[in-house]
């Protein structure tokens, strides 16, 4: 119960994985977030999540998750099994995927995940996932709860 404590405390915190990534429920790949001096944003150039050569980043174009050839991957346009993004607050966001055709996708424009107008899109400037403003919001150079990305295991 102790650990479990601790995990959920770090978890509000914002330091570490999320509770779900903590358990087994996938690969935590970094908090999708602008911020470039944050230890596990995607953003971080320096960071294990932000490097061009970290096996856990997304920004590796040679590693699983930025390939433009790896079906796990972001930058495939045809990836099927791209990273989750999930809310700090449990929401699920769609996948971080450059698939248009992807119903789940973040490039997807017509897709729930991907829309302008979508209460649940990055992409929607007005909501809570979306605004620059926000605290959850991976737009917010300084949001304290970036979204995390999950891969498959």
């Amino acid at each position: 119960m102790k650990t479990i404590l601790s995990l959920l405390f770090i978890t509000l915190v914002g330091g570490a994985p999320s509770f779900a990534q903590s358990c087994g429920e996938g690969v935590f790949l970094g908090r999708l977030s602008a911020n470039p001096y944050s230890a596990t944003s995607t953003a971080n150039p320096f960071g294990q999540y932000g490097s061009a050569y970290s096996a856990t980043s997304i920004n590796n174009s040679f590693g699983k998750w930025g390939s433009p050839y790896s079906s796990t991957s972001v930058a495939n346009p045809y990836a099927t099994a791209a990273p989750k993004i999930i809310a700090a607050d449990g929401t699920y966001l769609g996948k971080l995927s450059a698939n248009p055709y992807d119903p789940q996708s973040v490039s997807n424009p017509y897709g729930k995940y991907g829309s302008p107008y979508s209460p649940t899109s990055i992409n929607n400037p007005y909501s809570q996932y979306g605004s620059p403003y926000s605290p959850v919001s991976p737009n917010n150079p300084f949001a304290t709860k970036a979204p995390v990305l999950s891969g498959e295991k």
